[in-house]
């Protein structure tokens, strides 16, 4: 049974503009091509997915890309087969019809919810514990990308580069990708306080409009020895290159900070913003993880920056310390890398899993 698991649908409905669509594209484009599987990724939301993998056409309700099927995931929802394997993305919730097809199959199609990422701990006691419908002959297991081997790992195509030393350009490179409520005024105050010379890349969307909302026009703009350049958005894997090559990396949600971590270059992660503050739980899970090698006063200062980062408020205290030591973070990174690179990645562990479920 388990050869026989060619065909595999994956469902993505879009809430935080592009961390949801990309983890789903670069989920399928490696099932496709490192795993042989027949994917079909079922999207609510095309226009999210054209700026990170232009060969797609919103207006397209089907269209082969790069190995995938993609298609357009509408309210008036027509089965015509089930995958082999059902991935419903971060709880998206199936379309019903689709559920109903799924429960008259034979044999019953694997169902996996793929959760949001997490360093938690308690999400390595219900990794790929089994959900029974209430009503259906279905069973769903979940499933949690996360820092241990007890979950389901990250992502990471074979042969994707670890870090390694390199020249840092003259200026200091950054590049700022936020959600509208980061302190983008005291990130910029500060740059424009420091003696370095530095440009900061600032794609369109949030990060632009922050930026422009503190100093106005359409830039590019000069403060002090920091240049603020607005840069056009980037396909993923153009955006994987200027992490790597960039000295400073903001990142926001979950596809962008795991690239970042991958990129092994001194990060400051902005996680997704929930209503009752739980992403603040989240954020020290995982500061919990990635500090515990650093010396105290690192730890301090990273624990400072990215909370206060998360918070909104001002970090130009912080970031003298933070720029003074980044090669020293940037050593701890590529290390902190190497060492997520040791476990098994997200795609090879999601096809085990559902190869093994019977």
């Amino acid at each position: 049974m388990p050869a026989m698991q060619l065909h595999w649908d994956l469902f993505c409905r879009v809430v935080d503009n592009y961390g949801d669509i990309g983890v789903c594209w670069r989920l399928a484009r490696q099932l496709a091509r490192e795993h042989g599987k027949a994917v079909r990724l079922w999207v609510d939301d095309l226009a999210s997915l054209v700026p990170i993998c232009p060969d797609c056409d919103a207006n397209l309700p089907t269209q082969h890309v790069q190995g995938v099927e993609i298609r357009r995931w509408t309210e008036n929802f027509t089965v015509d087969r089930v995958g082999a394997v059902v991935i419903e993305a971060f709880a998206c919730e199936l379309p019903s019809p689709y559920i109903a097809a799924m429960a008259a199959t034979t044999p019953k199609p694997r169902w996996i919810n793929l959760e949001y990422l997490t360093a938690e701990p308690w999400a390595e006691s219900c990794h790929g514990l089994a959900s029974p419908h209430p009503s259906l002959p279905l069973v769903k297991h979940f499933f949690f990308p996360g820092f241990s081997p007890a979950t389901g790992g990250l992502l990471r195509e074979t042969g994707l580069p670890l870090p390694a030393p390199h020249n840092e350009p003259d200026p200091l490179e950054i590049s700022l990708f936020c959600y509208d409520t980061a302190p983008v005024a005291s990130l910029l105050a500060a740059l424009a306080a420091t003696r370095q010379p530095s440009v900061c890349h600032v794609p369109p969307g949030k990060p632009l409009t922050a930026v422009t909302t503190v100093l106005g026009g359409a830039g590019p703009w000069q403060l002090g020895a920091a240049r603020i350049a607005p840069i056009a958005f980037l396909p993923l894997d153009d955006y994987d290159a200027l992490l790597r090559r960039c000295a400073i990396n903001f990142v926001r949600g979950e596809d962008s900070f795991i690239r970042a971590q991958w990129a092994g270059r001194p990060f400051v992660w902005q996680i997704y913003p929930q209503d009752d503050a739980a992403h603040h739980v989240k954020l020290e899970a995982f500061l919990d993880r990635y500090c515990a090698a650093m010396d105290g006063e690192l730890a301090t200062t990273m624990r400072g920056l990215f909370t206060a980062w998360n918070s909104g408020h001002d970090i130009a205290a912080l970031w003298p310390t933070f720029v003074a030591r980044h090669q020293e973070i940037a050593r701890h990174n590529a290390q902190w890398a190497r060492h997520l690179a040791g476990q098994t990645d997200l795609t090879t562990a999601l096809v085990n899993f559902a190869a093994a479920k019977v």
